[in-house]
């Protein structure tokens, strides 16, 4: 028999032991190893198995919990847990200590994932479990944040493979009950969150609290019975569905998340956010309702509104193709939103500005996450190169380095990552593992020996084996094997033998086969009697991906061969339980992808945290942190047009480096039987990019470059009944007038003839120009002195201001900043105190 209906019953807690309630529904638990010891106590076996304190409770029997009641020492260590979680929670912390002037009380951070912890799925990969990181690191930073996302009651698929090797997607029931959750309630009924539907239907959703720390996380659930059938499934899966699927799921994450962070600050308390973080352009549609919170408030328009929006909107972007980029159908779009009841008193014809782009049928999210946020950002520097590169046109008449697109590379949650016994090695500080927590000028190998390191390392890969292990054998039952066929499993895995981790999303741009390209190689490498190395491989991809699932199956077919499966496996289902595993016991990390298309790749991050060494393309990340000490970059065939030729040269190289660097330096040890050149790069790796990779760093840049001066542009904005922001839209009201007229005439260079051009020379540059009745001081108008190529680009240019000189005229002087080709432009740009960037209206009068 099947339930027509599933619930979930919480255990009931004897009254001595109420403290263990908070402990287990906050999830400061997963970061904070003294509180899993507590649970940890109560059954070690089942806490192994389950890693959860919420369902640890429920499945304890009745009698045990009291027992535990009655246990004073038990008592004691749950009230000093208690105390200390109490004491993280209302402490002053790094946020509150600051003085700078015009820190935002709140800052709301939008994402359509957050992977806090395997115990709540609500997340498919690395933007999620960056999402999470960046929680969890403003809760230790004690940034005042609040999160907004959507619950999804079918999460991501769990992946299995089928006796071929093809994936299996499944999607299992969830009960938000089972989670630590708690359901957002007024007078004890749950609070409701709407947006209109087309047709004159409302989309409904209940709003669930997940405590990330100090960090409240609101996930919205449309799985009620006040939604029409087809509107309760809009939040029943992550990443599925058609595109009509999609837009109502982005429109409740950006509108009716914006919604539900209003309506819990106004029932808890807690301060109102005035500054708003996208992570990604999936929520992007939270702009425009806060356009219509100002419109219908303040009685202003929308162009008079739109400055307090962008002037408190941070972007960031993940995507290095377009290809990434969510776009929908014009028609879509206005179906959403032509009757006005979605966003009353914003245009729709307003709403398809924001998202145009070069095909007139589609709205590009990120093209309206760009147009409604005045501080956008990649996620590390190369992307954020790319990134500039790929939005230029939104900025015509710029170079790509003036794009107003900046870079924050991001960082990963060291407490979160780190295995508990590297940090008790070392000394850190379990909440800032790597740099905080040591007296200045200490080491991290102060008293610290080679042999400690390695026997540690050894103890962390034998770990991994056993997972390992544990997961093939599972797979292969599932496959349907039998478990009288499977003695081989125990052998799988040498605990001693060099250990290569390759595991991320599957789309053909991470490359997961290439190490696949020379079958022969790979395999003399796996099996060399003197220096193996063995590989643990893991992986999802998208269902929709018939691309991404033919590489699982490749690797699959290849791991299967009975010559070498106990020396490579693919394991199924990854998420942060496996991945835990893995950077930890790993000894190296490869990433190959296509050079400039991963963003960031944050996974290699979590294994140099661990002492792991990362051979990765130098893509993301690994291009400016590499140093040549701290790992192995992947030559790469720049120019070769040929992807499969590129592909064959790449895996060349990166099976040179495995077989002539790698594994001869990992196998070179002395008589104590320690790699002594191996460790000196894990010891450099674990000082040098302990702090740069931390996600406590990135935040700080966050809070440095993105939402102080936000809250500062937003009260320029909206202080004195909006007069800061009522003043650029009349500004850029006459600029729209104005600026089709303004010309620049007869630029020229002047100096003393009588004198050589050499650098330091001081030259004056003067120029004519009719600036169509806008005052000086309304326009920044700059001389451009920079080298010249044969095609009179610019190139390192410096600008130097121009000042008046007469009617209408304009003139800088300046000394020649360097030798060779130099030439020279005049250009005339906009200027308002409310502008973060020449280039942000995206104009641009040139000589």
């Amino acid at each position: 028999m099947r339930a027509v209906r599933r619930f979930t019953v919480r255990a009931s807690l004897p009254e001595p032991l109420a403290g263990l309630g908070a402990l287990a529904t906050n999830l400061r638990w997963t970061w904070h190893p003294p509180t899993r010891d507590l649970f940890a106590s109560m059954d070690a076996e089942l806490f192994n198995k389950i890693r959860d304190p919420l369902r640890m409770l429920t499945a304890l029997p009745p009698e045990r919990l009291e027992e535990l009641a009655k246990d004073e020492d038990f008592l004691r260590r749950t009230r000093e847990a208690a105390a200390g979680l109490d004491r993280y929670l209302t402490e002053p912390r790094w946020y509150q200590r600051r003085t700078d002037d015009g820190l935002p009380q709140a800052v709301a951070y939008f994402s359509m994932e957050f992977g806090v912890t395997e115990a709540l799925p609500n997340y498919s990969g690395g933007l999620g479990v960056l999402a999470g990181d960046h929680l969890k690191a403003a809760s230790d930073l004690g940034v005042p944040m609040v999160g907004a996302g959507l619950l999804y009651r079918s999460g991501y698929f769990r992946q299995g493979l089928s006796l071929d090797g093809w994936q299996v997607e499944h999607y299992p029931v969830i009960d938000p009950n089972a989670f630590p959750l708690e359901l957002v309630t007024e007078n004890g009924r749950p609070v409701l969150v709407e947006v209109a539907m087309p047709g004159g239907r409302d989309l409904r959703a209940q709003m669930w609290r997940a405590r990330v720390g100090r960090i409240p996380l609101l996930l919205l659930d449309t799985d009620i019975e006040a939604n029409d059938e087809d509107l309760r499934s809009v939040t029943d899966r992550l990443y599925g569905g058609d595109a009509d699927h999609r837009i109502r799921q982005e429109i409740l994450a950006g509108i009716g998340g914006f919604r539900a962070v209003r309506k819990f600050c106004e029932l808890t308390g807690h301060p109102q956010p005035k500054v708003f973080h996208t992570n990604e352009g999936h929520a992007g549609f939270l702009g425009l309702e806060r356009a219509r919170e100002i419109i219908q408030s303040d009685g202003l328009a929308f162009d008079e509104a739109l400055p307090a929006v962008r002037a408190g909107t941070v972007f960031t972007t993940h995507t290095p193709v377009s290809a990434g980029i969510d776009r929908f159908p014009v028609d879509l779009v206005q179906r959403y939103f032509s009757d006005g009841r979605l966003v009353p008193d914003v245009d729709v014809r307003r709403v398809l500005q924001l998202g145009s782009e070069d095909n007139p049928g589609l709205f590009n999210m990120a093209h309206m996450g760009l147009r409604l946020a005045q501080r956008a950002n990649g996620v590390s520097e190369l992307h954020g190169r790319v990134t500039r590169r790929m939005f230029s046109r939104l900025w015509p008449g710029f170079d790509e380095a003036e794009v107003p697109i900046a870079s924050i590379t991001n960082g990963v949650h060291g407490p979160t990552w780190v295995a508990r016994e590297l940090s008790a090695l070392l000394g850190g500080n379990h909440e800032e593992f790597g740099h905080e927590g040591r007296t200045p000028g200490s080491s991290l190998r102060d008293g610290v020996s080679d042999q400690q390191l390695w026997e540690l390392r050894r103890e962390l890969r034998e770990k991994l084996v056993g997972e390992v292990r544990r997961r093939v054998r599972t797979a292969w039952m599932q496959r349907g094997a039998s478990a009288l066929e499977l003695g081989w499993t125990d052998r799988v895995f040498d605990p001693d033998v060099l250990t290569v981790g390759f595991a991320r999303r599957v789309p053909t741009y991470k490359r997961l086969t290439l190490m696949l390209r020379d079958p022969d190689r790979l395999r003399a490498l796996l099996l060399d009697e003197k220096r193996p190395i063995q590989i643990v491989i893991g992986g999802k991809s998208h269902p929709a991906d018939e691309n991404g699932k033919q590489l699982i199956q490749q690797i699959v077919r290849f791991v299967d061969d009975p010559a070498v499966r106990h020396r490579i496996v693919f394991l199924p289902d990854y998420d942060m339980s496996m991945a835990r595993y893995l950077y930890r016991g790993c000894d190296v990390w490869l990433n190959n992808p296509v050079r400039t298309l991963e963003a960031c790749g944050t996974s290699g991050m979590k294994s140099a945290l661990n002492g792991g060494l990362n051979l990765s393309i130098k893509d993301g990340w690994w291009d400016e942190c590499y140093d040549g000490s701290n790992g192995w970059a992947i030559p790469t065939a720049d120019g070769v047009t040929d992807p499969l030729r590129r592909d064959d040269l790449e895996a060349a190289a990166l099976y040179d480096l495995l077989g002539q660097q790698i594994a001869p330096l990992y196998y070179d040890t002395g008589a104590d039987g320690v790699p002594t050149g191996w460790l000196a790069m894990v010891w450099h790796t674990l000082e040098t990019l302990g702090p740069r990779v931390q996600a406590s760093r990135m935040v700080r840049e966050y809070v440095d470059s993105g939402y102080l001066p936000a809250s500062r542009m937003v009260a320029a904005a909206t202080d004195d009944g909006h007069q800061g922001a009522l003043s650029l839209a009349d500004y850029r009201t006459k600029l729209e007038v104005a600026w089709p007229r303004v010309r620049i005439f007869d630029a020229e260079l002047q100096y003393d003839h009588t004198e050589r051009l050499v650098v330091g020379t001081e030259v004056t540059i003067r120029a004519r120009i009719d600036l169509s009745g806008l005052e000086p001081s309304e326009v920044d108008i700059q001389a451009v002195v920079g080298q010249v190529g044969d095609g009179d680009e610019l190139a390192d240019s410096v600008q130097v201001p121009m000042e008046p000189d007469g009617i209408g005229a304009f003139a800088a002087t300046l000394r020649l900043p360097r030798a060779g080709s130099v030439g020279y432009t005049v250009r005339v740009l906009p200027k308002h105190p409310l502008l973060a960037s020449p280039a942000e209206l995206a104009r641009v009068v040139l000589a």
